[in-house]
């Protein structure tokens, strides 16, 4: 039957299997800030990925849940590593399947987080777990990170992902694909915030509004040259987001705030945005002018290494009858960290729709697709870095 087909064949067969996993990973809500909750699921992978051979440690964080590290128990140290990440975190709060349930329909399952991305996780471990009952061999061995607060940042897991990254052939990143299309995501834009804040003086309205020097002005002017600052042809929003300011409708205002986020293709697009917004200057006299932030998450850039990865997930693809798509996405993920240091695909995750949205699914039948994809991606031979 050859390879491919043997991995068909052996999901197939486990199908019922997946869905309930699945959906047992949705049940369990795992909210970003709750970390009672992210502790209870990463014990759960943990147990399951020790049952598969793999030696699991979780590493409690501060804020967070923390992070679920795994690396098989018998393993070549003379082989090179391959890096899968993904995470259990959802934006959904506490108590959400109340009155969005998981529901299923002959061609999607429907459930919070089941898109972003417990779909993914499921993926890994089928996979590893195909590999494992079919005797498959690997000539790059798998090590795992699954974080607790990729939604909120990965603030405390992006330096062991780094840090892992750098040691690794290459990153398998199991967020969802893009569109229905499912396609997989070979670059996707950094992320900046900047908080721009204003002193001006308060004054009386009706009585000396003269002497005053109203911050919303001011902050308005700023609001200007910031929204000149978009150039959509380099891929470089700058969207002003939020904005506050003044005490009362009588009382020139005297402070005023506006929240920046910013998106860049480019590195060099993201020291130039940054230094464009730093050197903003006031519009009207004696106000204070306080400009505080830079970019958080650095561009996972459509660089060759990147490339050479996804021609192989084509390539793989094409094994299993499927013609793959790649796609720059907007939003930033764990990628971007593991691209500044090895070659990176993401958006390896189950097709659907609705990530953070009610309607959120993923389709039924594209659940094995993808992790006979995935599952090909791993038993392939390490990348030449000089070819």
């Amino acid at each position: 039957m050859g390879i491919p087909n043997n991995i068909q064949a052996y999901l197939k067969s486990h199908g019922e299997e997946m869905i309930g996993f699945l959906k047992q990973l949705v049940t369990m809500e795992t909210p970003s800030k709750e970390v009672e909750m992210q502790h209870i699921m990463l014990r759960f992978l943990k147990d399951k990925l020790e049952t598969l051979g793999y030696y699991a440690i979780h590493i409690p964080g501060n804020k967070s849940g923390g992070f679920l590290y795994a690396r098989p128990k018998d393993r070549d140290k003379k082989l090179p590593l391959q890096l899968l990440v993904g995470h259990c975190d959802t934006v959904w709060p506490k108590s959400t399947l109340a009155h969005m349930p998981i529901t299923q329909t002959k061609s999607k399952i429907a459930g919070p987080g089941i898109y972003d991305m417990k779909s993914g996780l499921t993926q890994l471990v089928f996979t590893l777990q195909a590999i494992k009952e079919l005797g498959l061999s690997l000539s790059v061995t798998p090590v795992i990170l699954i974080n607790s607060d990729e939604e909120i940042g990965s603030r405390e897991s992006t330096k062991s992902i780094a840090k892992l990254a750098k040691i690794s052939n290459r990153a398998f990143v199991l967020e969802p694909p893009l569109d229905l299309e499912g396609k997989l995501k070979t670059a996707r834009k950094g992320i900046g915030r900047f908080t721009i804040s204003v002193e001006g003086k308060a004054a009386h309205a009706g009585l000396n509004p003269d002497q005053g020097i109203n911050a919303i002005v001011e902050l308005s002017h700023q609001v200007q040259k910031l929204y000149a600052m978009n150039d959509l042809e380099k891929g470089i929003t700058v969207n002003i987001g939020m904005i506050e300011g003044g005490i009362s409708p009588n009382v020139v205002a005297p402070s005023s705030k506006a929240v920046v986020d910013v998106r860049i293709l480019k590195e060099s697009d993201g020291d130039y945005i940054t230094k464009k917004i730093k050197e903003l200057k006031p519009y009207l006299k004696d106000i204070e002018l306080h400009i505080e932030g830079g970019i958080g998450r650095r561009p996972m850039e459509k660089n060759s290494r990147n490339q050479k990865l996804w021609e192989m997930a084509k390539y793989k693809g094409q094994l299993l009858g499927l013609d793959l798509g790649q796609a720059t996405a907007g939003g930033g993920s764990d990628g971007n960290t593991t691209s500044l240091f090895t070659a990176t695909l993401d958006g390896l995750g189950t097709p659907g729709d609705g990530a953070h949205a009610e309607h959120e699914y993923i389709f039924l039948d594209k659940l094995i697709e993808r992790t006979a994809l995935l599952t090909l991606l791993l038993l392939a031979e390490p990348l030449n870095e000089n070819s």
